[in-house]
């Protein structure tokens, strides 16, 4: 359900869980905070994570979530371990993007998406609070009253409108996201891993 692709300095995590709109299991969530760990101690100059399908992924896997997963400490473990990459990272959102797996791509340095996707947390409706670094992160992003439009009023924002917020940062075509992606990591592979993480250093 987790693919990895690592091609010298360029790491690729693909969610592949189609059939269930990528929703993220415990082990899968647990997975993917081990790659980023390891990408951090193999010096990897660039981290990217995208999905399989329509959609980037609905959250949570429910019957998890309602065991228990929707609470569970492994949402921070994950977003704090892209956060703390030295590496650029970019998540390639090939659809929808809702629930907690909002904390991934907020925790990412960059953001891109396909036309039509929209982005959400409903956290508010199901009863749930967001996990905490969630909204200053994307307070951060696009300001304390758009955050609060997704989290408190729960609008399903197009990613047209989250691009002009500036939560996503660039469009793509479905069949040119990963191209954009190896586009937006070309200087990063060129350079040093050591020079990539003194540059967003100084940016954080």
């Amino acid at each position: 359900m987790i693919r990895l692709k690592i091609d010298e300095g360029f790491w690729l995590v693909t969610l592949d869980r189609p059939e269930k709109a990528n929703s993220l299991t415990g082990a899968m969530l647990n997975e993917i905070a081990d790659i980023a760990e390891r990408a951090r101690a193999e010096d990897a100059q660039v981290f990217a994570i995208t999905g399989v399908g329509k959609v980037f992924s609905a959250g949570a896997d429910l019957d998890e979530a309602r065991a228990g997963l929707a609470t569970d400490r492994v949402w921070e473990r994950l977003s704090g371990a892209i956060a703390a990459l030295p590496c650029l990272s970019i998540a390639a959102l090939n659809g929808t993007l809702a629930g907690g797996a909002m904390g991934m791509a907020l925790a990412c340095d960059l953001r891109i998406a396909v036309p039509g996707a929209k982005v959400f947390y409903p956290v508010m409706k199901l009863g749930f609070l967001p996990q905490p670094s969630d909204p200053k992160r994307m307070a951060k992003l696009i300001g304390p009253a758009r955050t609060k439009m997704i989290l408190m009023a729960g609008q399903k924002v197009p990613v047209e409108e989250a691009q002009a917020w500036g939560l996503i940062d660039r469009i793509v075509a479905p069949d040119q996201l990963l191209e954009s992606v190896r586009d937006l990591a070309g200087d990063a592979l060129g350079a040093k891993a050591t020079h990539v993480a003194a540059i967003k250093a100084l940016i954080a």
